[in-house]
């Protein structure tokens, strides 16, 4: 405590042993003294008018000229803010320090105590084992990311950042060396050398990887909290966003993947992790597994039920009923982790289970149930197991409730084998979910009754997110009506609705007359499945022509077409189908 007692007693403030680690004045070195004499009598925080009143005087109010020493030291790094609500020191002016308290910054007190800010970093020796060198490499990601703090809190040439970049530059150094000269490979060096890993790369993959180890849910996950981490100005932020967009190094070779979910404010959150097969790698190099998790496309030939959905659209490619969309969004955020982990805690939800949720979409034939099935799916990173509940009665004559069981236990075979949460989509439901028959039957109508009976006890203890999709809500038993958390209605578009699907749907690259007009297109009452039919068969009208040129005429005669015939009664059509 030497260099304490020095700066404390000292009169002569520039002859203090630490002062030429200031970098400072000799005005803001005796605010600094005040300060620490203040700290000694167990005072942490002082407010400015106070220090500049005690030190300087009141004559026509000359303290405030002392203002913007005092927020240099803010800007060093020897003083911080002490403030529920800290502002960017760069923001500020000076004047509006003078009712605010400040104190020693820990950067100043490790000062006073050691007399130099100098690392003392161990001899260069080899790394003994793989999780000595993990240590140095998330002592890096520390220090990043007290610079990334510093940069989002003080003025962003700071000495504070000066003294943490010597240090993250001496450690990154240290590491080379250390590297060198251990003969054994270490796991996660020999990862990015194969890999080819830039320098930015390896510092969000350690970042992951840290988070990992420390448990912790979301601190260093968030994209623009990575992004901040290897990012000096808002130009690098852009720059280095595409580190981390679809199509990147990290993503494209599939070390790192992110769960993408709407957020409590409306926007789209993404939280990004390391893959499990390169995380187990990492962590348990030792053990070398070979065995790779299982895709579901892998096992899709093993059965006969389900048909496999990759989506490719998102919720953001659907247009629903704003009604529906808004129950969608709220659907959206019920599943988030975040909230998951709240039920998990109020002991509502068992913790080994993930996100539970049985839901009916009903509504007419083309208003989009299906494709918002796949659309949400591809929101939460899901693939889709779909079943063609029509196909049921046919599958095997006389065994139509042994079916109804094998439906969800090859789902449950099919997700424990690869370790994945599908969802279940039970297309054309309504054989299931309609009421069931009551007094004296046909042996058809007993069968039917027990294949009901069998889905209403499936649908009891269903772990997973299942989807029904139905035409009648009204015909739903009771019975199933209550097992569902969500029931969401998919009304016809209305006509600025229809305006919109008839934009997206109209092939871009095609050719069209000069009075082409979408508006009185979507004046006509049609479902986005009939929209999506009538623009293809169209296009093959078009297409055999000489001159393929696209006319309002044109499409006009399918709308007739499909209205005289009835398109309503038919079960074929799915909104955007292909």
């Amino acid at each position: 405590m030497k260099t304490l007692v020095d700066f404390l007693q000292t009169k002569e403030i520039e002859k203090s042993q630490i002062f030429i680690h200031l970098k400072c004045g000799t005005t803001e070195a005796f605010m600094l003294q005040y300060l620490a004499k203040k700290y000694m009598q167990g005072q942490d925080d002082v407010v400015v008018l106070d220090l500049l009143q005690d030190l300087y005087t009141d004559e026509d109010y000359k303290y405030l000229d002392y203002l913007k020493e005092l927020k240099s030291l803010l800007e060093l790094g020897w003083l911080h803010q002490q403030s529920f609500t800290p502002i960017k020191i760069s923001e500020l002016t000076p004047l509006e320090l003078l009712n605010t308290a400040v104190g020693l910054s820990p950067s100043f007190l490790k000062l006073l105590q050691e007399g130099t800010l100098e690392v003392d970093l161990p001899d260069i020796k080899p790394y003994a084992d793989h999780l000595e060198y993990l240590q140095d490499q998330f002592f890096r990601i520390e220090l990043y990311q007290k610079m990334s703090i510093i940069r989002q809190n003080t003025h962003e040439h700071s000495l504070g950042i000066d003294r943490i970049q010597n240090k993250l530059q001496l450690l990154e150094k240290r590491i080379e060396e250390r590297i060198a000269q251990t003969s054994e490979s270490l796991v996660l060096d020999k990862f990015f050398k194969q890999k080819k890993m830039k320098d930015k790369e390896q510092v969000i993959f350690i970042a992951l990887l840290r988070e990992e180890y420390s448990a912790t849910d979301a601190s260093l996950r968030e994209m623009n909290t990575l992004i901040d981490l290897i990012s000096l100005d808002e130009y690098e932020r852009i720059k280095n966003r595409s580190l981390l967009e679809d199509g990147s190094n990290l993503i494209g070779e599939g070390i790192i993947d992110y769960e993408e979910m709407l957020n409590p404010f409306g926007g789209i959150s993404r939280a990004f992790y390391i893959v499990d097969e390169v995380l187990q790698s990492i962590i348990h190099p030792q053990k070398n597994k070979k065995v790779r998790r299982l895709k579901l496309n892998a096992l899709m030939d093993e059965q006969d039920i389900f048909e496999l959905i990759e989506p490719e659209t998102s919720l953001e490619d659907v247009v629903l009923n704003a009604k529906t969309q808004e129950t969608l969004e709220n659907l959206m955020r019920q599943v988030d982790k975040e909230v998951i982990s709240r039920l998990v805690e109020w002991g509502i939800k068992d913790k080994k289970s993930g996100i539970d949720a049985r839901i009916i979409f009903y509504g007419a034939a083309g208003t989009g149930k299906t494709m918002t099935a796949y659309s949400l799916a591809k929101s939460l990173k899901r693939q889709v197991l779909a079943f063609d509940c029509s196909k049921i009665l046919s599958m095997y004559v006389g065994e139509s409730e042994k079916n109804v069981r094998k439906i969800f236990d090859t789902f449950y075979d099919l997700s424990n084998k690869t370790k994945s949460e599908p969802i279940l989509l039970l297309n054309e439901a309504d054989q299931f979910l309609s009421s069931r028959s009551s007094g004296i039957s046909s042996s058809a109508d007993q069968m039917h009754n027990q294949m009901q009976n069998i889905f209403l006890e499936q649908i009891e203890n269903f772990k997973g997110m299942l989807i029904a999709t139905t035409n009648l809500l009204e015909n739903i038993d009771k019975a199933f009506s209550r097992r569902f958390n969500y029931k969401i209605e998919f009304k016809k578009p209305d006509e600025a609705q229809r305006a919109k699907l008839w934009e997206m749907m109209l092939p871009e690259g095609a050719p069209y007359e000069k009075d082409m007009d979408i508006a009185k297109l979507a004046k006509y009452s049609l479902t986005g499945g009939q929209i999506n039919l009538i623009i293809k068969n169209t296009a093959y009208k078009v297409a055999v022509r000489d001159t393929p040129v696209f006319s309002i005429k044109d499409f006009l005669e399918e709308i007739d077409r499909e209205k005289d015939a009835n398109f309503d009664s038919e079960k074929s059509m799915g909104f955007l189908s292909k």
